[in-house]
């Protein structure tokens, strides 16, 4: 992402945050009191309020510094979702030719699973396994993408266990920010939404 800046959220600042996913669905009622349902996106995406952590003037001007370095809305930047944050999950079985795989994290039981794409794993913390055997793999932190140096065997089941953030932005292009005179803030909302990958980097 050109539009994206490697850094993330100031995690003092982002104590208490709050959000988590969002399902569009459009939802009809018909007149026998039945309900048609139909997902609106493929894709969950998630939504945060920062501004539990904002208590302080320091930490309102740290914000601000932060906020322009992004040029408000226009750069992406990691943030650690305090509770979702965290994968153990599989990348796939080897068939002797692909070196290439993208990391993932499943939601829920099968047949009823949700695979979410993981674009920002956290450096130093992706580790990969051959049959349960780790293995050393090049790691594109900004993609979330491992690559073998030999292709796994046919067969072969492969998973990770990683620490990743998730890409977001800010939702709003201003901040209100107001100083009483005691020197404690008070802000409404620092909305972040999340950015989705692009479905030409799933490698699926």
């Amino acid at each position: 992402m050109t539009d994206f800046h490697d850094v993330r959220f100031p995690l003092h600042l982002a104590f208490g945050s709050r959000g988590g996913p969002v399902r569009p669905i459009d939802i009809v009622q018909l007149t026998n009191g039945a309900e048609v349902r139909n997902a609106k996106t493929r894709h969950s995406r998630r939504q945060y309020n920062a501004v539990a952590g904002l208590k302080s003037k320091e930490q309102a001007i740290e914000l601000l510094q932060f906020f322009e370095s992004r040029n408000g809305p226009l750069y992406g930047f990691r943030f650690r979702d305090p509770l979702d944050y965290h994968a153990d999950s599989a990348l796939g079985t080897g068939d002797g030719e692909r070196k290439i795989f993208a990391l993932t994290k499943s939601y829920g039981d099968a047949p009823h699973t949700y695979a979410r794409r993981i674009t920002k794993p956290v450096n130093g913390t992706v580790r990969v396994f051959v049959d349960e055997v780790e293995t050393v793999v090049s790691v594109d932190h900004n993609l979330g993408l491992i690559e073998f140096e030999t292709p796994p065997s046919l067969g072969a089941i492969l998973s990770a266990s990683f620490d990743f953030d998730v890409p977001v932005r800010f939702a709003s292009e201003h901040l209100d920010i107001a100083l009483d005179d005691f020197g404690s803030t008070q802000i409404q909302d620092i909305p972040l939404f999340e950015i989705l990958p692009l479905e030409g980097l799933t490698h699926d």
